[in-house]
């Protein structure tokens, strides 16, 4: 009787551990597959969205900043027309970014080569992170941010032409040269699927998309609309050069949001990227100053001003992959490099107004060079190791992207302004130009003296 007693009590006790064991069986069957559909969605972190959010505005004041350097170093009668193509910039661009710009720049692939029209009007683009582009902020965020990178592009080809291009033909070119030179270039370098981005080749914030493509544009616009009458007669010297100079530290300023926000997040990348920009600027403004001082006998504000923004340019691309001391090496060669491409110009006898060939196409190059030699996976694993830290490959792919950026840029801006001057004209006439923008094309004056 007992031996059954204990059977029993052994048949009852595997009979609870069975259900037991089974259902533990069970949960741990069904544990992937209840992760996965619990699986929390893209949350928001409002450090970095503050931090994306700030660095927009900063990108927003480089276009006035960008307005008052351009502006300082024209002759007095043509400051507010100089100032006005920066400016206006900020409300063609906006409105394009908003119909379909950000739709081809950003939106599914198509082909590689431009997005689709998903996004336009910004449909879809909502306040949930988009995981393509930024996990951790405001899709709406990410496309603000960049719409900034799209409005100062183009300002930046009005220095090339700056005291002879009509202001109604500027706005056509606006729209044209958005469409067809910076949206798909955008689209190859940063959009999902884009063939530059396939390639593998890199540019943190804007070396291929902003400066080369707006420097080589410039190269094209100084080539189609000619020189300014009396240029390398008459006089034609900056009016303030005060005001370049403000104008320049705006732009250092904004700078800090156009690479360190480029990182999209408030981590330790923003603040590598940030640290870099500035010590890269600060080596570019010296070797410019010296280079000149060893060249022309004195150092100049212009100077100091202009590798600055040399030094801010060459560090673009490269700011999110590069280390303090390879910024050091970039800037004070941007400087030398910058300073040396702009006397050029009187060489090859083209009228470049305010030298942004020489500081945007050939420094936006040799940052995009730069960064195949100087990149490292130590300080961004998402990125690559250049030629000096073992990988050449990098450098052949950054320079078909610099290849293809100068080719694309120059052939369709020059074909843009073909068209334009057949139907609009690119220039004021000469009485318009030797009375100056601001009056015969705005009907004000810069100054009351």
């Amino acid at each position: 009787m007992k031996r059954l007693l204990s059977i029993l009590m052994m048949i009852c006790l595997l009979g609870l551990a069975v259900p037991s064991f089974a259902e533990e069986a069970q949960v741990d069957t069904l544990a992937p597959a209840a992760v996965e559909q619990t699986a929390p969605a893209p949350k928001v972190d409002t450090g970095d969205t503050a931090w994306v959010l700030i660095s927009t505005a900063l990108v927003m004041l480089m276009t006035p900043g960008l307005a008052l350097f351009y502006g300082g170093m024209v002759r007095r009668k043509n400051v507010l027309g100089t100032i006005m193509q920066s400016f206006i910039a900020l409300g063609v661009m906006t409105i394009l970014w908003v119909l379909y710009g950000y739709s081809l720049s950003f939106g599914p692939d198509v082909g590689h080569i431009i997005g689709n029209l998903d996004w336009a009007g910004l449909k879809g683009v909502g306040l949930e992170p988009n995981t393509d582009y930024a996990a951790t902020v405001p899709h709406q965020a990410f496309m603000i941010f960049q719409m900034m990178f799209a409005v100062i592009t183009p300002a930046l080809i009005t220095g090339a032409i700056a005291e002879r291009f009509k202001f109604s033909t500027y706005l056509v070119f606006l729209v044209l040269w958005a469409t067809f030179v910076y949206f798909p270039l955008a689209h190859w370098v940063w959009g999902v699927g884009g063939w530059i981005r396939n390639l593998g080749a890199l540019d943190f914030a804007g070396g291929l998309v902003v400066h080369i493509s707006s420097g080589v544009s410039a190269l094209a616009a100084v080539l189609v609309v000619g020189k300014r009458k009396g240029y390398g007669r008459e006089p034609m010297m900056p009016h303030n050069i005060t005001m370049t100079l403000i104008g320049a530290a705006l732009l250092w300023f904004g700078w800090f949001g156009f690479n360190g926000g480029s990182a999209v997040a408030s981590g330790a990348l923003a603040t590598s990227a940030f640290v870099v920009t500035h010590i890269a600027t600060a080596a570019a403004a010296l070797s410019w100053m010296f280079a000149e001082w060893k060249h022309r006998g004195k150092p100049t504000a212009l100077g100091a001003a202009s590798g600055a923004v040399a030094g801010l340019v060459a560090i673009t691309p490269a700011s999110g992959f590069v280390g303090p001391m390879s910024s050091v090496i970039i800037g004070l060669a941007a400087g030398v490099i910058c300073y040396l491409a702009i006397n050029l110009k009187s060489k090859f006898g083209y009228d470049d107004s305010l030298d942004v060939v020489g500081v945007h196409g050939v420094g936006g190059t040799w940052g995009a060079i730069a960064t195949g030699l100087f990149a490292s996976k130590a300080i961004n694993s998402a990125g690559n190791d250049g030629l000096f830290f073992g990988n050449p490959s990098l450098l052949v792919n950054q320079l078909i992207s610099v290849g293809a950026a100068w080719v694309y840029s120059f052939v369709i801006t020059i074909i843009i302004l073909k068209v334009l001057d057949a139907v609009m004209g690119l220039r004021v006439d000469d009485q318009a130009e030797f009375v100056g923008l601001d009056h015969a094309q705005h009907g004000e004056s810069g100054y009351s003296l």
